[in-house]
């Protein structure tokens, strides 16, 4: 009885997508049907992402409200979990991006381009580690992305600790520009003021 198979039962099987011989192109990302929530395209390849946990997400809404309430001048923007389109084969969803306002085209808009973005950040996740620490990264300085920030979790109390990073005009990679724990104090790419330990209370 366990192995016999219906019709109703094949039906509810997940059809994964089986991708083109050249692999999916952003245009793919945004057309293709039925895929989950925060996929991303990465060298080609969709990158489905692991359910959300607490820290990552009590984190982004840290990340978000400070980054608003920092004196947000008027020409950018603080958006949540949108893809940035780098290029062709590559579209993957910073955790957080501050944008250019003038980027901004509607309720409807899916994507910014990496010209729009000042700032990504990437929450790092046990299972999406190596691709936060490494692989968008480099995705994003090579885009031309001015400032990125890498979030991870302290070994000791378990609060974000918040590298800095600033592109580099002349290698265009990223050079770290600090680690912050308890509060992080920028002025790039423009004035913020965090307090980092408000996640307590989240």
């Amino acid at each position: 009885m366990g192995g016999t198979m219906t019709a109703e039962s094949v039906e509810r099987r997940v059809q994964w997508p089986v991708p083109p011989l050249d692999g999916y192109t952003v245009d793919d990302l945004f057309t293709l049907p039925d895929l989950p929530p925060h996929t991303e395209l990465i060298d080609g390849s969709l990158v489905f992402v692991s359910p959300q946990r607490r820290f990552h997400g009590n984190v982004v809404d840290l990340l978000v409200f400070g980054l608003r309430n920092s004196g947000l001048p008027a020409e950018f923007k603080v958006s949540r979990e949108m893809t940035v389109v780098l290029d062709r084969r590559n579209g993957p969803e910073p955790d957080v991006s501050v944008i250019r306002t003038d980027a901004i085209t509607g309720q409807d808009q899916t994507s910014y381009q990496a010209d729009d973005v000042v700032l990504a950040v990437e929450v790092v996740s046990p299972e999406s580690e190596s691709r936060d620490r490494t692989t968008k990264p480099q995705k994003y300085a090579a885009a031309g992305i001015p400032n990125f920030w890498r979030v991870e979790a302290s070994g000791a109390d378990g609060r974000p600790v918040v590298h800095v990073y600033e592109i580099d005009s002349l290698t265009h990679a990223y050079v770290h520009m600090g680690m912050h724990r308890d509060r992080i104090k920028v002025d790039k790419p423009y004035p913020i003021d965090i307090d980092l330990t408000a996640i307590d209370n989240l």
